[in-house]
């Protein structure tokens, strides 16, 4: 299938502000786009790509004070297919572990091992390892937390959502992240696009946060907030959490005055 994407935000800036933007498609599906992704820029400044610690592919800019346009419209293939299952996905042993998972078991920013390690094992200690100890732990965080966009707030981690469990995506998907690490299970946060493909249309489309976890010999994906395979999901960046994949950085105050994300399914007849 093919699907539209893209993003029209705005900002007001006091003053003359540098800024990163992870707004691009993910490397890994760079291959997949079918017509130019190209970041605009009103007004027009220098745009400057380069490659994060994390193989995001990320941009910066300086930009003027005033109102600031970032938009972009691209179309992607899809292979239409939900996400990868695979129920016998094993579970590595820390010492049989790629070196360039490891950075994946530690504590970070918004995902507190140590903090949450004994309650992790008393909850999911007695699960099979592998792939149905990362389900058991998709369902508790799924039932355990309330999802409400009045809920977000951009300095809750894992341990306060466990505490107090009401959030947005990004809550869910770092508490399960926290606790696949508890477990010595690598995983990693994802941002992307996720439209209400094959789903009903609820809430207005926004950008998604959901994980992944290294079982086997490869990267699978879960979503503790949805708790279903989903069609369409587009990765931009992977990181820790979400520290890592903030859409914009700004070093300087921004005022958000626009933000409307695009990720739909195009009708067969598009498709050449």
């Amino acid at each position: 299938m093919l699907i539209k994407i893209g993003f029209d935000i705005e900002f007001e800036l006091p003053g003359s502000t540098p800024m990163i933007l992870m707004l691009y498609v993910h490397p890994s599906r760079q291959k997949d786009l079918r017509a130019e992704e190209k970041v605009r820029v009103e007004p027009e400044v220098p745009l400057t790509d380069f490659t994060d610690l994390y193989g995001n592919r990320c941009a910066r800019i300086l930009a003027p004070a005033g109102n600031l346009r970032l938009s972009l419209e691209t179309v992607i293939e899809d292979s239409g297919q939900p996400d990868v299952q695979c129920p016998d996905a094993p579970q590595h042993k820390v010492e049989d572990l790629p070196s360039e998972t490891l950075p994946f078991l530690l504590t970070s920013r918004y995902c507190e091992v140590d903090k949450l390690s004994d309650i992790a094992w008393k909850l999911f200690g007695a699960t099979a390892p592998g792939w149905p100890r990362v389900k058991a732990i998709c369902d508790w965080v799924h039932n355990h937390i309330t999802f409400g966009y009045h809920f977000a707030d951009p300095s809750k981690s894992a341990f306060d959502v466990y505490n107090d469990p009401r959030g947005v995506c990004r809550d869910f998907s770092h508490l399960a992240v926290a606790f696949c690490r508890c477990m010595n299970i690598p995983a990693r946060y994802v941002t992307g696009y996720m439209g209400d493909i094959g789903v009903p249309v609820v809430l207005p489309m926004d950008f998604s946060g959901w994980f992944e976890v290294y079982l086997g010999d490869r990267w699978y994906t879960f979503d503790a907030r949805h708790n279903v395979a989903r069609i369409g999901r587009i990765v931009m960046a992977v990181g820790r959490d979400a520290a890592d994949v903030a859409l914009t950085t700004n070093f300087g105050r921004a005022i958000l005055k626009k933000f409307f994300i695009i990720s739909d399914e195009l009708p067969a007849s598009s498709i050449s």
